[in-house]
């Protein structure tokens, strides 16, 4: 009743061979390619990245925590690290928390005592 006869013929004019499978899946494909490129890729980076950090720490390295911790390096383990938080206090810590390493030569704030 509403349908005029040009719809009806191109109704059953769609390709139904592997080629119209393809144009269906191709969108799919590229949005995978998309995600690996603008996610995954990156964060391997960053974990290798991090994996060559934890592997180059020794001590007297100045460090940051995942929990906002700074401290000094007293002991280098396989899987965790002596960290001097204060003078006299020594924790162990995962290294997998580690989060940065400070380099020596990196400037103070102007408001702080030099020590």
């Amino acid at each position: 009743m509403f349908a005029t006869p040009a719809y009806a013929q191109a109704a059953g004019a769609t390709p139904a061979g592997p080629e119209a499978m393809l144009l269906q899946f191709l969108p799919l494909i590229g949005l995978v390619v998309l995600f690996y490129f603008l996610m995954i890729r990156p964060q391997q980076r960053r974990m290798k990245q991090h994996q060559a950090m934890l592997g180059a720490l020794k001590r007297n390295d100045t460090v940051v925590l995942s929990s906002g911790i700074i401290g000094k390096v007293v002991r280098v383990e396989d899987k965790e690290v002596g960290l001097e938080i204060a003078t006299g206090v020594t924790v162990k810590v995962v290294k997998g928390m580690i989060s940065d390493v400070r380099t020596r030569g990196e400037p103070s704030p102007a408001n702080d005592a030099k020590v």
